[in-house]
């Protein structure tokens, strides 16, 4: 827990009980904080009020009382449609802050490294994390990823925190003192709590605004969006190390091929790390190598760090290999634009998806269906998904993730294809059979696993 001192005697209204929510009222509890706490939703209440955070309804305060609100992310606070608690915080003039922003003041003097971007922040937060720790720095990451902002472990004075940041997150936040900022992307999402992709775009570009002097500011430039930050940023004399996986940059970072070449010249072969496959994986990697490399570590270091990332669970992870087969974890995948960085990695792919469907569903996904071996079909969305492959790959209906996985199995020892993949990549939500994405990963991965241990497929 990160202790908040500075908050001591402060009247804060927590709003918002979840994992960052319920974290941050610990903390202030711990510091002496006279803590208001509320959730809209009961269930959250009551979990709360279990652990004996006071709960209160905000609209039943008058909102002078309090000197602070902390708030979740999630909850909208301008756009759609602003919650009522945030205007009468407004309206008031009582500051509006995240969790995030409480751990740059409680740290201020502790290095911190951020990470944002529409696509492949987890897995950058995490990858950059794993480098150096391997090369011996104190190091925790978390944030919008894993563990919340105030649940993160002391540090010594020689420590980083990685965090991972949403364009949520930044819009609430004011008094980060960055060492290196990351952006990776910026594509259309969100935009309905931005109020158009100009708010979207603007919310990700206040990263840059809390860096250093001196700090690096690491953006790709793969999309236009980014290049007009970076070319902006250059204008103003900054630090900027540019990242591509689609041409060779002669000043910066680079992976078109796959190779990462730092300012032109080769440093590591990214294709023969496991952990990291497709381009998507390989601007992560440029991002984490120019952000290592800011801080002082060798290229050396950086690469060996690199090949021995294990991979984010559920996020293309390996969790086994049977008969020459590989077997990849990508429940994250739930819909059809994450499924399409899994499907372009692999060339003889035994897939299985399925589940609780989203909008759009898989035909978007149709020119890559030439490396689709056979498709095994769970779930609420095995119908619709039926129709859209019917007469261009071949498809087993499962029903349950237990039968796609024996089924995929027995198809795919049977044609012993050199290369072969069986892929959970299921392009819906998990819940109409599983409590999470997460569940649905760690039971495909049981399954697998049971192979080695003599279990039947």
């Amino acid at each position: 827990m990160i202790p908040v001192p500075f908050l001591k005697g402060k009247r804060v209204l927590v709003m918002g009980l979840g994992k960052s929510g319920t974290a941050t009222a610990r903390a202030l509890l711990a510091a002496g904080a006279g803590v208001m706490a509320w959730d809209d939703g009961e269930t959250a209440r009551r979990a709360a009020a279990e652990t004996a955070i006071p709960i209160r309804d905000p609209a039943l305060i008058p909102m002078e009382k309090a000197d602070l609100v902390v708030w979740s992310p999630g909850i909208p606070h301008t756009h759609p449609q602003p919650h009522a608690i945030a205007e009468k915080a407004r309206a008031a003039n009582v500051p509006v802050v995240c969790d995030v922003e409480l751990l740059g003041l409680a740290k201020a003097g502790t290095r911190m490294l951020a990470v944002t971007g529409t696509n492949g922040k987890s897995t950058t937060t995490t990858l950059l994390a794993h480098v150096l720790a391997e090369c011996g720095l104190p190091v925790a990451a978390g944030g919008n990823l894993g563990t919340a902002a105030l649940d993160l472990p002391e540090l010594p004075g020689d420590g980083r925190y990685v965090l991972e940041l949403s364009s949520y997150q930044l819009e609430l936040t004011h008094s980060l003192k960055l060492g290196a900022a990351i952006l990776l992307n910026i594509t259309p999402d969100h935009l309905g709590r931005h109020g158009g992709m100009n708010g979207y775009i603007a919310a990700k570009r206040r990263v840059f605004d809390f860096l250093t002097p001196g700090g690096a500011a690491v953006i790709g430039v793969d999309d236009g969006p980014c290049r007009a930050i970076a070319a902006e940023l250059e204008r103003r004399g900054l630090r900027v190390v540019k990242i591509s996986v689609e041409s060779v940059l002669t000043e910066g970072v680079s992976a078109p091929d796959g190779v990462l070449l730092d300012n032109g010249k080769p440093v590591t072969d990214l294709k023969e790390i496991p952990s990291l496959p497709g381009s998507h994986n390989w601007q992560n990697a440029c991002a984490v190598y120019a952000a290592a490399r800011a801080e002082g570590l060798s290229p050396k270091d950086i690469a060996a760090a690199l090949s021995t990332y294990p991979g984010l669970a559920h996020r293309q992870e390996l969790v086994g290999e049977d008969h020459g087969i590989a077997w990849i974890n990508d429940s994250k995948a739930t819909n059809a634009d994450a499924v399409e960085k899994a499907l372009v990695c692999y060339e003889h792919i035994y897939w299985i998806l399925g589940g609780q469907a989203k909008e759009g569903g898989i035909a978007s996904l149709e020119r890559h269906f030439g490396r689709i071996q056979h498709a095994f079909l769970i779930g609420e969305a095995s119908e619709a998904f039926a129709a859209t492959l019917e007469g261009k790959v071949r498809y087993t209906r499962c029903v349950t993730l237990a039968n796609a996985v024996a089924a995929a199995r027995n198809l795919a020892v049977s044609d012993d294809i050199p290369g072969a993949v069986v892929l959970l990549s299921p392009a819906c939500a998990s819940w109409d059979q599983f409590k999470s994405f997460e569940d649905r990963g760690d039971t495909f991965r049981d399954l697998v696993q049971a192979f080695g241990e003599g279990g039947a497929a």
